[in-house]
């Protein structure tokens, strides 16, 4: 079993009562275990820690009805974090040891909406689901969305920009079937009664996937197209009619946030303070995991090269130029010829930040539902940079997202992907 918990310490209840100062008061992850090694312990985060031991290990006040385990505990594990998303990923990891079978209702985890685009199926859908299967297949999985009523709407007013089907069960096809409202409505090409070529329904399947693999850029491209063309021709009253369905398709796209994309090819870098002065926590989700925390210390110690030191000294006076030649200084291993850039620092520890992958879709569920909670906050501390549409990850980004983190400045306002969607900003995550 790994430890996740890097300070132990016995207690006992005849310890003095200087015992707590020990415990700094800063955020942390703690473990109460008792005698017996078989028994439950009791887990928790906490934003102060010093504090909470107290009020969980102190003499109890007489008559109070407050939980106390002062005669239950005889070590306390804890290990310090800089902020409650680090805390939240930590108390996830613990619990998953130590509660396999019961962590998720402890954690009261709410799995992620997402758009589940079916392929396996010989007539493919798309519909809203919150329950993620296995991704090896041909199965398309898009999100997360804030709630299960935006990724809803987010589907249906995309699938009314197109003519793919919304029923919910295996078709057969028959042509004596009479068909559904929007076959009617000429909204669907109606493959339940052969309203069409499988070829033909295959192919608006295709472009339902283009658009959501783009994010809605091959649907919005394919109609500013459009319009150039009827505005060329002269056609201006076509050209205001695809205009008004760019204007509607821009509406249906700002549904979706910056983090909405296909799960496979969601990699994105999260930003956090840590524990460690002058330093910050970096984790990358990728591939279902999160990795991390990564400590990145901004300031680092550097050697400088003799012939500097005295040009520095002469600049201040201290030292007696002498022109007579003297053979130049030799440079050795030890002395540095340049500070290393932060970006050049930050590619250097990207590589160490690739996740092996979740090994089950129970834990790429579980994950993304914690890296939901923190991005969908009202207030929440850190920042996320994510991967551009070619699944490159900015180190320009993610070295200014630190500066900015490691400085508490507070960004409020809103920032742009590589597509000028609008997504929200960083945030204060209170306690799960």
């Amino acid at each position: 079993m790994v430890k996740l918990l890097t300070n132990s310490i016995p207690f006992s209840p005849d310890h003095a009562a200087d015992f707590f100062a020990q415990f700094p008061a800063a955020p942390a992850v703690f473990l109460l275990r008792g005698e017996d090694a078989a028994a439950d312990p009791y887990v928790s985060k906490t934003a102060n820690l010093r504090r909470r031991l107290l009020r969980l290990l102190a003499p109890p006040e007489s008559q109070s009805k407050r939980l106390n385990l002062r005669e239950r505990v005889a070590r306390i594990d804890y290990a310090l974090t800089g902020s409650d998303f680090e805390s939240g990923v930590l108390l996830y990891k613990i619990l998953r040891q130590e509660f396999p079978k019961t962590y998720q209702k402890r954690l009261r985890l709410h799995m992620a909406p997402l758009i589940k685009f079916n392929l396996e199926n010989e007539y493919p859908r798309a519909y809203v689901t919150n329950k993620l299967g296995k991704l090896t297949g041909k199965t398309r999985y898009y999100g997360p969305f804030r709630s299960r009523a935006v990724a809803e709407k987010f589907l249906n007013d995309s699938l009314d920009l197109y003519k793919m089907r919304r029923c919910t069960f295996d078709l057969n096809p028959d042509p004596k079937y009479p068909g559904c409202v929007y076959s009617e409505m000429k909204m669907c090409l109606a493959p339940c009664f052969k309203g069409c070529t499988d070829e033909a329904y295959l192919a608006e399947v295709a472009r339902v996937q283009a658009y959501l693999d783009s994010g809605g850029d091959s649907l919005l491209s394919e109609l500013e197209a459009e319009r150039d063309r009827l505005s060329t021709d002269l056609d201006f009253e076509g050209a205001a009619q695809q205009h008004a369905k760019i204007t509607k398709l821009k509406g249906v796209l700002a549904l979706g946030d910056d983090i909405c994309r296909r799960l496979d090819q969601l990699d994105a870098v999260i930003i956090q303070p840590s524990a460690a002065a002058k330093s910050g926590s970096l984790f990358r989700f990728s591939k279902g995991e999160l990795a991390g925390p990564y400590i990145f210390t901004v300031e680092t110690p550097v050697t400088e090269e003799p012939q500097a030191a005295e040009t520095k000294a002469a600049e201040q006076g201290a030292l007696e130029l002498d022109f007579s030649e003297k053979p130049a200084p030799e440079k050795t291993a030890a002395t540095k010829t340049a500070t290393p850039s932060l970006e050049d620092r930050v590619r250097t520890v990207l590589p160490e930040l690739i996740p092996a992958g979740a090994r089950t879709a129970a834990q790429f569920a579980e994950e993304l539902a914690i890296l939901k909670r923190w991005y969908y906050r009202t207030h929440k501390v850190g920042e996320i940079i994510l991967a551009n549409e070619k699944s490159e990850l900015s180190v320009r980004k993610i070295a200014n997202a630190i500066n900015r983190v490691l400085k508490g400045e507070k960004n409020l306002e809103t920032t742009k992907d590589t597509k000028g969607h609008e997504g929200p900003a960083q945030i204060n995550t209170p306690p799960l």
